[in-house]
């Protein structure tokens, strides 16, 4: 079974990290994941991120997440702005055993929502004990 991580909130500052190698400004998205005897399941927050925008790789027990969000078109003086363009960048180390040709994923409304199957071996199964 996984271990269980409870983060907590952290004020902007330490959630926004930009990242040297990519041109840009880079978010670290928030994530929740949850566990049951079937799956794994992740939930990112990315908001402004379309599907067609989502790149989604999982590669020797990695899950690579990034959205590119699309710039908004602006008209008017601001009177404020705390929205920041940028993308969404993330890299997970999965230790169960996933099943990688049967991975699914959607986003909508700015959650991308990846369902990691288990692999048949890494499934709990009840044993049946004779007596």
């Amino acid at each position: 079974m996984a271990e269980t991580q409870t983060m907590t909130p952290k004020d902007r500052s330490e959630v926004r990290t930009t990242e040297r190698t990519r041109g840009g400004v880079t978010f670290t998205p928030r994530v929740d994941i949850f566990e049951n005897d079937q799956e794994l399941v992740l939930c990112a927050d990315m908001p402004g991120v379309r599907p067609q925008d989502v790149d989604l790789r999982y590669e020797r027990g990695e899950l690579l997440l990034h959205g590119r969000v699309q710039l908004r078109e602006r008209t008017g003086e601001f009177l404020l702005n705390e929205y920041e363009d940028g993308d969404y960048y993330r890299v997970f180390s999965i230790s169960e055993s996933v099943d990688a040709s049967r991975i699914e994923a959607e986003c909508k409304n700015g959650v991308l929502t990846v369902h990691l199957p288990k692999s048949e071996a890494a499934r709990p199964r009840q044993i049946n004990v004779r007596g």
